[in-house]
């Protein structure tokens, strides 16, 4: 099954810090005109892509985090040509997803 490619816009590059201190390890943003559960444009966490800050990124999403606590979903997405394991995303998303009970389901 080919996985679908987005363009998702980085609000959050790595190195950011939110107003309760949180720093990102990550590149982080939203897939614009796409509504998440929030009725927010949808999150992506960027992975496995480069260390640098980002403005947008062209990926597949691999995998979507689900919120028991909540109903906000993360899309996982990652270089067309890559891969990533659930261990990868467990580790490279901990740092806020931590505060939430949430599980992979990987695509």
């Amino acid at each position: 099954m080919e996985k679908l490619k987005v363009n998702v816009t980085i609000d959050r590059p790595i190195g950011y810090k939110d107003s309760f201190g949180t720093i990102y390890p990550i590149n982080y943003g939203y897939i614009a005109g796409v509504i998440g559960g929030e009725e927010e444009e949808q999150d992506a966490y960027i992975l496995n892509a480069t260390s640098d800050p980002l403005s947008h990124f062209i990926g597949v999403i691999t995998a979507v985090i689900h919120r028991n606590d909540n109903n906000e979903t993360k899309w996982v997405v990652i270089p067309e040509k890559s891969s990533i394991t659930e261990k990868e995303i467990l580790e490279q998303t901990h740092f806020i997803e931590q505060y939430f009970d949430s599980y992979i389901e990987m695509l």
